[in-house]
């Protein structure tokens, strides 16, 4: 499914990234948060977002669940289009860099082709993973889905971490803990840091 339109030729606005990202005050980047369900990927996706608004950021986060109510909402969960919804995505996030944005994105992506797919479609640097490690254990416990339970009875096929592998991320930009054995704000500082870091805040 990832083909290329025909007798089509990319446009090169007068309005440039580097323009806008001079408007904006900040760099654009894709924060790319991973994590099996339950690992608390959007709590801080959300999180870091709030505070980015608070610094009068442009921001816009990619939810899993929202995303399958439209974008990619005739996709299921086998493999072929788990690939697809991250290619989509992925595509959708190079657009937002053009405009100047920080894209948080909040999705288990579980493989590791695919998360390096999506870095090698944007230039070095404007990619940065974040590893939200939690044990399955901790996962399951918080289950407020109920999917864990549901995957463990056999009525939720492809189930990441059940029935399904997750890959964790060998050389991500940032593992935050994400267990409750550090503070939400204590975490959402630490990608905050990343961000100054990589020079998308000053």
């Amino acid at each position: 499914m990832n083909k290329k339109s025909t007798n089509t030729v990319w446009h090169n606005a007068t309005v440039t990234r580097e323009r806008r990202e001079k408007l904006n005050g900040h760099k654009s980047a894709i924060l790319w948060f991973t994590g099996l369900s339950g690992s608390g990927k959007s709590t801080l996706a959300h999180s870091v977002e709030e505070k980015l608004h608070q610094m009068n950021c442009k921001t816009f986060v990619f939810d899993g669940d929202n995303v399958r109510q439209g974008l990619c909402g005739d996709l299921g969960f086998n493999d072929d289009d788990r690939k697809e919804n991250l290619r989509r995505i992925g595509e959708m996030t190079k657009l937002f860099l053009e405009a100047g944005t920080i894209s948080l994105t909040a999705f288990i992506s579980p493989f590791k082709e695919d998360r390096q797919k999506i870095r090698s479609m944007v230039p070095h640097g404007d990619f940065i993973e974040v590893y939200c490690r939690c044990p399955i254990s901790k996962c399951e416990e918080r289950d407020v889905k109920g999917l864990y339970k549901k995957a463990r009875a056999g009525e939720i096929p492809h189930f990441t971490g059940i029935s399904s592998p997750y890959e964790e991320p060998q050389n991500p930009e940032l593992v935050v803990d994400t267990d409750g054995s550090v503070s939400l704000d204590e975490t959402v500082g630490k990608v905050l840091d990343a961000l100054r870091e990589k020079g998308v805040l000053a």
